[in-house]
C-alpha cells in the first residue's frame, strides 16, 4: 500500500522561509515533487526531482525554492525562501512509480502580507 505524507506547512510573513517534507512508502518511485493549488485556481507544478537529482522548477519559484531528495528513504524536501503572498496555497507532494502518480493529502502554506 502506497502512502504519501507531507509535513511542514504553516503561516509565515512575506520574505520568510519554510521547509516542507514528504515521505512516500510502499513502492519504488522515479520522480517525486511538489505541486500547489491556490483557492479558485488549478493545481500547478512547483518543482520535481528525479532519482538522479535532475530538477525542474516553475518559473515563479526559480531562485527562491529548492527541491532535494533522499532516494534511500523516499523523502523529498522543498526549501522555500523569500516567500510571497502569492505563494499561499495547499502544497501537495507527488510520488510516481511505473504504474501511476500518488498524492499526499496536502499541507497549507499561508504567507501574510
Amino acid at each position: 500500500q502506497v502512502q504519501v505524507v507531507e509535513s511542514g506547512g504553516g503561516l509565515v510573513e512575506t520574505g520568510g522561509s519554510l521547509r516542507l517534507s514528504c515521505v512516500a512508502s510502499g513502492s519504488i518511485f522515479s520522480t517525486m515533487g511538489w505541486h500547489r493549488q491556490a483557492p479558485g485556481k488549478q493545481r500547478e507544478l512547483v518543482a520535481i526531482i528525479s532519482r538522479d537529482s535532475i530538477t525542474n522548477y516553475a518559473a515563479s519559484v526559480k531562485g527562491r525554492f529548492a527541491i532535494s531528495r533522499v532516494v534511500a528513504n523516499n523523502t523529498v524536501y522543498l526549501q522555500m525562501n523569500i516567500l510571497k503572498p502569492e505563494d499561499t496555497a495547499v502544497y501537495y507532494c507527488s510520488a510516481q512509480n511505473v504504474i501511476r502518480t500518488y498524492w499526499g493529502q496536502g499541507t497549507q502554506v499561508t504567507v501574510s502580507s
